[in-house]
């Protein structure tokens, strides 16, 4: 499950194929294995498509993103991998895409935007609710070994599991089932990010959340105005929320949409 997009003036201040051109000005790598090195826990690097990369990199910072870890990590992730093959050439413009089942990737300023609110560390566990295409797990794995991800969706969790083993991304640990509940296995996390929208914000999750931990999650209902909400626990287990701004975000399926 994944996020839709921002407002209209974020996502459309350049065309983001004219700022690759213009800002990188380099010779596009060519074909042949995706896969450069691999370094110290397991992540994968890629050449393919590297001055897109680049540029959408240049661009979030140029709308925003100030976290140089995190801009880094959106600059390895191929996102073209990520999205069918018919949507591929737009793979690097600021827009979210279908990725079937009614499910979307996330528009890159959102996905940049949420982990930068996270604070993610390289000690962090990082819970995701959503994995979708498995895009925003790739860039967490890049920030933190310790990525856990939840898709109730059970095509789309295969196909995910398919694509992280054909990628390379074998640090992220990927469950089925309903994210409602979180992964109390694995809890208390650090840091837990929700890529679809709830009317609320689940108890099991702000359970789950470490004292110190942050959580970053849509809420609102399908035809409701959703806010981006940042959730944060202090050092004494008191919780605190604070909107961040209006989304448009695919919605929490399972027990979610039960009211409860």
């Amino acid at each position: 499950m994944a996020a839709n997009r921002a407002p209209r003036d974020l996502r459309y201040a350049w065309r983001l194929r004219w700022l690759v051109a213009a800002v990188c000005g380099a010779l596009l790598l060519g074909g042949g294995s995706p896969v450069a090195a691999q370094d110290a826990w397991d992540r994968p690097r890629f050449i393919e498509r590297e001055v897109e990369r680049a540029g959408l990199v240049h661009y979030l910072r140029s709308i925003g993103i100030d976290d140089e870890a995190v801009l880094e990590a959106i600059g390895h992730v191929p996102r073209h991998r990520f999205v069918p093959e018919a949507y591929r050439s737009a793979a690097y413009d600021d827009t979210p895409l279908p990725i079937g089942l009614g499910q979307t990737i996330s528009q890159p300023y959102i996905v940049a935007l949420m982990t930068q609110l996270l604070a993610v560390q390289s000690t962090s566990r990082v819970l995701e609710i959503g994995t979708g295409s498995g895009y925003q797990a790739a860039v967490l794995s890049e920030l933190t070994p310790s990525v856990y991800t939840i898709e109730i969706i059970d095509e789309l969790a295969e196909a995910v599991d398919a694509r992280f083993d054909d990628l390379g991304y074998r640090t992220v640990r990927r469950a089925t089932g309903d994210g409602y509940y979180g992964w109390p296995e694995y809890a208390p996390f650090d840091g837990i990010i929700v890529t679809c929208a709830a009317g609320h914000v689940p108890p099991p999750l702000v359970e789950q959340l470490k004292p110190g931990g942050r959580m970053i999650i849509p809420v609102g209902g399908i035809y409701e105005v959703q806010y981006l909400v940042l959730v944060v626990k202090d050092d004494e287990g008191v919780v605190r929320s604070q909107r961040v701004l209006p989304v448009r975000f695919v919605p929490m399926t399972g027990r979610a949409l039960e009211g409860a």
